[in-house]
């Protein structure tokens, strides 16, 4: 079992810097691959940055060269920072864990990019 809990989220201008984290409580946090992924009304939840348990990243297009996902596996954290955000970079993020046998979501946090 694993609790995902995000915080960082908020209103911020365009082209401004926010940095989400996502505590994980549970076991084998270094197990588990982990994800931020982000959705908007209407839309379906797409995945934005992901870390693997041993370490290789991948991004989204929309993203690559803006974000930076990583993860402290002492401290069982993600985080994902953004930088240069744009208006369409609005959206609920949710933090993932997955591993073969589980697949767990944070509630969310909401990041506001506006004028």
């Amino acid at each position: 079992q694993m609790e995902l809990v995000e915080s960082g989220g908020g209103l911020v201008q365009p082209g401004g810097s926010l940095t989400l984290s996502c505590a994980a409580s549970g076991s084998d946090f270094r197990l588990y691959h982990m994800a931020w992924y982000r959705q908007t009304p209407g839309k379906q939840r797409e995945l934005a940055a992901r870390i693997a348990n041993y370490g290789s990243i991948t991004y989204a297009d929309s993203v690559k060269g803006r974000f930076i996902i990583s993860r402290d596996n002492r401290n069982d954290m993600v985080y994902l920072q953004m930088n240069g955000l744009k208006p369409e970079d609005t959206a609920v993020y949710y933090c993932n864990a997955e591993k073969f046998g589980g697949n767990y979501w944070g509630s969310g946090t909401l990041v506001t990019v506006s004028a």
